[in-house]
């Protein structure tokens, strides 16, 4: 995350409702213009430009991104797999590395409960899958795994602004 001092730190508190609206825009598609943006927003091009480049120095815009269809690189088989561990010291660290080095796993959660990790591995076929399966059960400090197999996509786009209740947008923008 880039240096920036206490006066360009954006946190909940300061957001506002075009604010959100702007990481609504980008969200949905961060390759729109900023005349896009400007004509949808009703601001300057560099009202526009200011909100966004405070918005990344504050890390809420954390990087550009290209979103690439998994399904077009055959990237079609999904497993979500719970992992449960051995509880040493420092596990939740060593162990959490380890699986998240672990080719086609996209996403890893530690998490508290019956299980202590969620993955969520892309494959292309059977045996890389129980190739990475083989890896996670390898790991030092797995006790066992169990994996549940998707059958279907339903909603997969990370649309965080998007998913925002009214209650949610409200305490952002500081309304009660």
């Amino acid at each position: 995350m880039p240096e920036m001092d206490s006066d360009d730190w954006v946190g909940p508190d300061e957001l506002d409702e075009t604010d959100l609206r702007l990481l609504e825009c980008v969200d949905e598609d961060f390759d729109v213009s900023l005349k896009e943006l400007s004509d949808k927003l009703g601001l300057s091009n560099s009202a526009i430009h200011y909100r966004l480049n405070k918005l990344k120095d504050a890390g809420v815009i954390d990087g550009v991104t290209a979103d690439i269809d998994p399904t077009s690189l055959g990237l079609s088989m999904i497993a979500i797999t719970e992992v449960s561990v051995v509880h040493e010291p420092g596990y939740s660290e060593h162990v959490g590395t380890d699986l998240a080095d672990i080719d086609g796993v996209e996403q890893l959660y530690y998490t508290m409960g019956d299980v202590d990790f969620v993955a969520i591995s892309r494959v292309q076929d059977r045996s890389q899958m129980n190739r990475l399966i083989e890896q996670m059960v390898s790991v030092e400090g797995v006790d066992e795994t169990s994996s549940r197999f998707v059958m279907d996509e339903l909603k997969t786009a990370p649309r965080t602004v998007a998913t925002l209740s009214d209650e949610m947008r409200g305490t952002l923008v500081g309304e009660e």
